[in-house]
């Protein structure tokens, strides 16, 4: 292996799932099914950049260490096949089960190339799985539901059991138009039209990949809202991907949002009212799992942006998948927010360090920098007018990642201009930033840092900012950092497990 390589190997990351050699993007179809969750995502087979779409394949029985499967769906002189979702078909409403196993049947879009018999169209189709989600059989009566677009795409489809009956209702969109278009069927195969909804707050790209779920507010399960979640590209708080999402009531035909800022096209002078999953530049199509036991909802979102996407340095593999996400809803400031705390509790091979507490005046490097962490630290704002921390620094102060905090701005950033290499795309360098609001007192961050990139949660999880990166990799300095004045930080260092998917 040439050096080259072997340094673009390198980043490839220790706790977030990435292809052994190929290209993918949207995670698609995610099950948990007889013990296992499995993970769908949109890949190409036979390279690593965008294209000859299909749905690759892997495993895990704890969200954490992924084993990649062969290619569960794969593309053809017909047709690729775009994101979706898989049910469990555990009434078998769709005849397609075998012997009392309930089916696992996937609905996704079929994107018709051309010369095929509905080409230039994108339309949703199904298959079905018997053996557990490793091999699929194609129905044979595809498409189940078109509209003759060529933008209607994504669907996420979810059991729905309420005043209104007891059937399938599926969430696709029309990109172009901002619209979330839902539908039901009885038994998978045949679909009637149900409502829209759309366009609103963030409309500056197309939308894609939506998701519909319910869930309790403050773990009070007689306060129930309903959350619809849709990604949008470009158009995002700080450019590019991104993905908002919408709090309200769904009574099994129409979902009405109560956290609406702004109907129709958006106003970007209010972009930073909108409620975004992620305010970082790389945490796209996000969808969560179905059949997922104890209501648990959990989702996992593309690490990357169609600004950079098939630029991103590294081989043979390109783009990651986030960590997976645990979500709720909270109530606060009298609405609705949803919170976010990432799965990775109790990895194999994390050792954790003692905790510090220190008074900050300038910089200040620390023991314990590892390439693969979590950092846990508490800001205590003093008379500094600007404090945080940087990571996969190379110690000199001259390279590094800056993840800070301007308390008169109530603001969190991520500056990764000084981050590494930076220069494959002119769109790549940046400054990132979020709202940031005091805590009792504290600005409290968990960060994830892997081989390329930071996942930072914020505001017990109400905040979210995910970044890629791509330093040296010898560089694994942390240091904290204070200017204009002191600031008192309580800080903890784990180094978690490297060992590679």
């Amino acid at each position: 292996m040439n050096t080259v390589t072997s340094t673009l190997e390198a980043y490839r990351p220790a706790m977030h799932y990435a292809s052994k050699d190929t290209w993918l993007n949207d995670p698609n179809g995610l099950v948990f099914h007889e013990g296992i969750y499995h993970l769908y995502y949109q890949n190409n087979p036979f390279g690593n950049v965008h294209g000859n779409l299909s749905w690759g394949h892997a495993t895990s029985t704890d969200l954490v260490s992924w084993e990649e499967q062969p290619v569960a769906i794969l593309c053809d002189e017909t047709e690729e096949i775009f994101s979706g979702s898989i049910v469990v078909d555990h009434g078998n409403t769709s005849g397609f089960g075998e012997d009392g196993t309930a089916p696992l049947v996937a609905v996704y879009t079929s994107a018709y190339k051309p010369g095929s018999l509905h080409q230039g169209t994108q339309a949703q189709s199904i298959a079905w799985s018997t053996d557990g989600g490793y091999t699929w059989t194609k129905y044979a009566g595809n498409p189940v539901l078109t509209r003759n677009s060529p933008e209607f795409r994504d669907p996420k489809v979810f059991r729905y059991e309420g005043p209104a009956g007891s059937y399938w209702v599926m969430a696709a969109v029309e990109a172009l138009d901002f619209a979330v278009l839902l539908y039901r069927s009885d038994d998978l195969r045949n679909w009637s039209y149900l409502s829209t909804f759309g366009p609103a707050n963030g409309t500056g790209g197309v939308w894609e990949c939506p998701d519909l779920f319910p869930l309790p507010v403050d773990g009070d399960a007689a306060n129930t809202k309903w959350v619809l979640t849709v990604n949008m590209n470009p158009g995002g708080p700080n450019g590019g991907s991104a993905g908002q999402y919408f709090v309200g009531e769904f009574n099994g035909v129409r979902f009405t949002s109560e956290t609406t800022v702004t109907e129709g096209l958006q106003d970007d002078a209010r972009l930073a009212e909108y409620d975004w999953l992620d305010w970082g530049r790389d945490y796209y199509a996000a969808v969560s799992f179905s059949n997922v036991p104890d209501g648990r909802r959990l989702m996992i979102g593309w690490m990357n942006n169609w600004q950079y996407a098939n630029h991103i340095p590294t081989a043979p593999w390109r783009s990651p998948m986030s960590l997976v996400r645990e979500i709720s809803l909270t109530s606060a400031d009298g609405r609705p927010r949803l919170v976010q705390q990432p799965v990775h509790e109790g990895a194999a091979g994390s050792t954790a360090g003692q905790a510090q507490f220190l008074s900050v005046d300038g910089s200040r490097t620390l023991d314990g920098g590892t390439a693969v962490q979590l950092l846990e630290v508490a800001f205590t704002p003093g008379t500094a007018g600007e404090f945080g921390l940087v990571v996969r620094g190379s110690g000199d102060g001259s390279t590094g990642t800056r993840i800070g905090i301007r308390p008169g701005a109530h603001q969190l950033f991520v500056d990764r201009t000084a981050s590494g290499d930076t220069a494959f795309h002119d769109a790549f360098a940046s400054v990132d930033s979020a709202p940031l609001r005091l805590v009792d007192g504290q600005y409290a961050l968990r960060i994830f840092v892997d081989h390329c990139s930071v996942e930072i949660f914020a505001e017990n999880g109400q905040v979210a900012l995910t970044d890629l990166i791509f330093p040296d990799p010898a560089n694994t300095a942390v240091s904290l950092y204070s200017t204009g004045g002191t600031t008192e930080a309580s800080l903890k260092l784990t180094a978690l497990a490297s060992g590679r998917y």
